[in-house]
């Protein structure tokens, strides 16, 4: 503890909270990390996170952004709540500038798209201050251009479908197929 009563982060301290509805990454991603000398507990849900970070709050987070029982960045600030100096990733396959600023804003210290490697999560949970990443190597295509536009505009509507459509002047069955998909390369 701090002399102002927070919790200080603490290097030695390597407790792990993996959040992913799919079974088979989430167990992978756990082993990955434990041999990387993280002391692993996983989650299925944002429930059962929560729960389990209730009883010990861990020093670190990987949150899945899309869940089957809510979205990642709707957890981080009660993680936040319960451990202040906690370092979370947003870890996603539908990976967007939008939702990349919505994370850092509720308090991740990243935001990596799937498929991201265990050494780039681990880095990222272990970096020191507010160290910038790597700039990308590849510029974004005209497609992902459109797709981050229309992910912004979805983010500033507060994910709500009907009112994104609208501004867009798009159909709203449109924008649910667009945004069900992956973003293009």
């Amino acid at each position: 503890m701090s002399e102002h009563g927070t919790m200080t982060h603490s290097a030695q301290d390597r407790t792990l909270l993996i959040v992913d509805d799919d079974p088979p990454f989430r167990g992978r991603l756990g082993r990955a990390m434990e041999r990387r000398g993280f002391s692993v507990v996983l989650a299925g849900g944002s429930a059962e996170a929560l729960e389990l970070a209730r009883e010990r709050p861990p020093a670190h987070a990987i949150l899945d952004l899309r869940l089957e029982d809510g979205n990642g960045l709707d957890l981080v600030p009660p993680l936040r709540d319960l451990r202040p100096d906690m370092r979370i990733v947003i870890l996603t396959g539908y990976g967007n500038i939008a939702s990349a600023v919505a994370a850092v804003k509720t308090g991740a210290v990243d935001y990596l798209a799937k498929p991201a490697d265990a050494d780039m999560i681990a880095r990222a949970l272990l970096a020191e201050g507010d160290d910038p990443p790597e700039p990308p190597e590849n510029p974004m295509s005209a497609d992902r251009v459109r797709w981050e536009h229309i992910q912004r505009v979805y983010e500033l509507c507060g994910r709500n479908v009907s009112e994104t459509a609208r501004r867009l002047n798009m159909h709203r069955r449109t924008l649910q197929r667009i945004l069900a998909k992956r973003a293009p390369r």
